[in-house]
């Protein structure tokens, strides 16, 4: 029997992990220069918090089962969910702002395909109990900060709030069930099924319409004046379109302004409740869609107080994917600098004793495992790219000597033994 890997998940070998591993420490450290910090919560939960208010898309493709008392339980299929329990849990009467943030797996049973998988990661933060649209106007600064860093290029964040459209629905008069529809079909940004479905709704066609001209706008802070002489009759879609302005000044504060107006942002969850983004990289095809995020009410529909929430998370292995396609420069740190080689089997235990203090000092090292012969020795260091290697042999220890042989220009010399963890340490972090 040939044992493979599930159908929808990937293996990744030492160069790839060495690159995932470069960019979520990025990630990591622009995070906390926000004042965010790490947490953790379980690859499984329970399934009725995906169930709740996670959209009909995500419910269709969780990861469900019962354990062995009868429970049903469910791998996560995303974190912010997750996120607010471990929030109505342990944190309701922690100070706010509360800023956190996450990496893990996510688990959806959908088809594999380019940029989709069963199993993949994401990386992002949540903003509990901060003031809109302060709050959601550093979320996406910080969103654009980690791209930047990372020197991704060509990257596109569009903006909408999600009150502007709900508010014509209200007005029409649409049902709860049929918003959600609506909601979801202009998620997929399928302009002709939602004419469709309109269509057959008793809904006037002047709110048809306006449906169909907001969805399709696209633009920089013009866009506004656009749509506010489309709902100027509309208190919700007002005051909604005013937290739009307000959250572009804030953006415009920090000199962030390369960001797009788009009202046919609905996003693919139910909980989000306003301000909504996604990130796009259109060198991704049809998976061009990096991150998104939000304000979001799920700790009230969880049971929690009413409280403001801004989040965003990026889907790590996009982010990847686009830098790949991009060539993007990776500066990675070498493996391994050191290959201490023992010439002769007699030398084998100086030879671990070095390659010891080598790693205490805190360089990279390796040393021989295998028993190999002197010129294979040098093979293997030279595969394994290192900097430098160290000779032991017997009659320089003799002499408490090693030659340390620089692998770039060839060139060997005599260091005594008691001090090549410190000429090393100079030359390897000079």
């Amino acid at each position: 029997m040939e044992l493979q890997k599930p159908r929808g998940t990937r293996d990744f070998l030492f160069e790839e992990m060495r690159k995932r591993k470069y960019v979520e420490g990025t990630l990591r450290r622009i995070f906390e220069l926000y004042g965010y910090q790490e947490i953790k919560t379980p690859l499984f939960e329970d399934l009725s918090l995906f169930t709740l208010k996670s959209g009909e898309g995500i419910t269709e493709q969780i990861y469900h089962f019962q354990d062995k008392g009868g429970r049903d339980l469910a791998l996560r299929p995303e974190l912010t969910a997750p996120v607010a329990r471990l929030y109505l849990n342990q944190l309701q009467k922690a100070p706010k702002p509360l800023k956190m943030y996450y990496f893990g797996s996510c688990f959806r049973y959908e088809r594999p395909q380019a940029g989709r998988f069963r199993q993949f990661w994401q990386m992002g933060c949540e903003l509990i109990g901060g003031k809109s649209p302060d709050a959601e106007g550093e979320v996406i600064a910080l969103a654009a900060h980690c791209l930047e860093e990372l020197g991704l290029e060509d990257f596109e964040i569009h903006i909408g709030n999600l009150g502007i459209i709900r508010g014509i629905l209200n007005q029409a008069e649409v049902s709860s069930p049929e918003q959600t529809q609506i909601m979801a079909i202009i998620d997929k940004g399928e302009v002709e099924e939602l004419m469709k479905f309109l269509e057959d709704m008793t809904m006037e066609n002047s709110y048809k319409n306006m449906l169909r001209e907001l969805i399709g706008l696209q633009g920089h802070r013009e866009v506004l004046e656009q749509v506010e002489e489309m709902v100027m009759n509309n208190s919700q879609a007002i005051g909604a379109l005013q937290e739009l302005e307000g959250l572009l000044e804030v953006l415009d504060s920090v000199g962030f302004s390369n960001y797009i107006v788009n009202l046919g942002i609905a996003r693919g969850l139910d909980y989000y409740s306003g301000t909504v983004f996604e990130i796009y990289v259109h060198g991704l095809g049809a998976q061009k869609q990096i991150s998104g995020g939000g304000t979001y009410n799920l700790i009230e529909i969880f049971g929690g107080e009413k409280v403001e929430s801004t989040g965003f998370a990026f889907g790590f292995d996009r982010v990847m994917e686009a830098l790949h396609q991009q060539g993007t420069y990776l500066p990675l740190d070498k493996v391994v600098e050191v290959f201490v080689a023992p010439v002769s089997p007699e030398v084998k235990l100086k030879s671990f004793q070095i390659a010891r203090k080598l790693r205490e000092a805190g360089i990279p090292t390796e040393t021989d495992l295998a028993g190999k012969k002197f010129k294979k020795l040098l093979s293997h260091a030279n595969n394994l790219k290192v900097n430098y290697v160290v000779l032991v042999g017997a009659r320089d220890l003799e002499q408490g000597q090693v030659t340390v042989k620089d692998m770039d220009s060839g060139q060997q010399e005599l260091v005594a033994l008691e001090d090549v963890v410190d000429v090393l340490t100079e030359r390897t972090r000079g």
